[in-house]
């Protein structure tokens, strides 16, 4: 399998229920990162809030405690002490990526690199990943992420929770 496949909210739903399968009932948690001190950043809180709202109960990251560069490692080091095997950890994150794949998503089955468009250097986090891509690359990545469209980082973080929803039904 590739490392990413890039799809819409159509195919990120078929995605999450293939990823069902793969999970077969073993508790998730929701690893939502980012932070809401930047649009385009905000994606993983938002989808993590949305969570909680509606009643999950395994969720890293929102926007009233946002799971960010400088709080994951504390969560790295609880989630490593589950058991292998045990729960499954989806990570969602922003992402930048090619103008065409903008407001697009790419699933994986691995574990995902968050802040990798940013230049960080963070550990691979996750059993599996959804990365939504909120803007195009560039030079200034940073000043991207900070541009980006707060309806489109929105409406991508609704189509991401509508999928979880319909995937894995609480």
């Amino acid at each position: 399998m590739e490392r990413w496949t890039t799809v819409d909210g159509e195919g990120l739903k078929r995605e999450l229920l293939d990823l069902r399968g793969k999970i077969n009932g073993r508790p998730i948690t929701f690893l939502c990162i980012g932070t809401d001190r930047s649009t385009g950043d905000a994606l993983g809180p938002l989808v993590g809030t949305a969570l909680s709202n509606a009643g999950y109960e395994r969720v890293i990251g929102t926007l009233a405690s946002p799971c960010d560069a400088n709080t994951l490692p504390a969560w790295m080091t609880e989630l490593a002490a589950i058991p292998a095997g045990t729960e499954a950890v989806v990570a969602i994150d922003a992402a930048l990526g090619r103008p065409e794949s903008v407001g697009r998503f790419q699933v994986t089955h691995v574990p995902m690199l968050p802040g990798a468009s940013m230049g960080r250097n963070l550990p691979p986090v996750g059993d599996y990943g959804i990365a939504g891509i909120v803007n195009g690359n560039g030079i200034k990545s940073y000043a991207i992420l900070q541009n980006t469209s707060l309806h489109r980082v929105m409406t991508m973080a609704d189509t991401i929770v509508h999928a979880i929803t319909a995937a894995f039904p609480r």
